[in-house]
């Protein structure tokens, strides 16, 4: 049994399906941002807006080491910039299995503009749909060199959940990649 680790954009979804794919196959979940926040006693945001983003970088990278070794038959839910910083695609390819769950940036801006999450990176956008959409392209465009190497790359997740359970669990028994 191996760690698996969620990756993609922020508001992809990693949290809510990582907490149902967890349960679904038996295993713990970790939210890495829950965990900074518990750990830090501070919001995602309130570590941005006092130290900034390289201090929040530092931190992340700490703790991704901490609990990436930590744990085992585990499903972590990583912040969208965590695979791309210090890294951390290494940190996570050696402690085990790492799963990109795609969405287009259409249906990200979708989600985000609508989401009540506090998220520092595009806070200042909300309101402002095409500023945002522009924002979700550039970003992911810069962060897809890091998302792409994951072990598994799962495209519309959403659309059929049960699937892409199945393809997690064949990648959680299985010693290669299932690209």
């Amino acid at each position: 049994m191996t760690n698996i680790f969620l990756i993609g954009f922020m508001g992809s979804g990693k949290t809510t399906f990582g907490k149902k794919v967890a349960k679904l196959l038996g295993m713990k979940f970790i939210d890495l941002d829950v965990y900074i926040t518990a750990q830090e006693k501070k919001s995602i945001t309130a570590i941005f807006d006092k130290y900034g983003e390289e201090h929040f970088r530092t931190l992340e990278t700490n703790y991704l080491k901490s609990i990436a070794n930590s744990s085992i038959n585990t499903i972590y839910s990583l912040g969208g910039g965590t695979p791309c910083f210090n890294n951390n695609i290494q940190i996570i390819k050696n402690a085990g299995k790492s799963v990109y769950l795609h969405m287009p940036p259409t249906k990200l801006k979708d989600r985000l503009a609508n989401s009540k999450t506090s998220r520092p990176l595009i806070d200042h956008l909300k309101g402002n749909e095409t500023e945002l959409e522009l924002y979700i392209e550039v970003l992911l465009n810069k962060r897809e060199i890091y998302y792409n190497q994951a072990d598994l790359i799962i495209e519309d997740y959403w659309k059929n959940k049960n699937e892409s359970i199945e393809k997690i669990n064949v990648l959680k028994h299985n010693h290669q990649n299932i690209n």
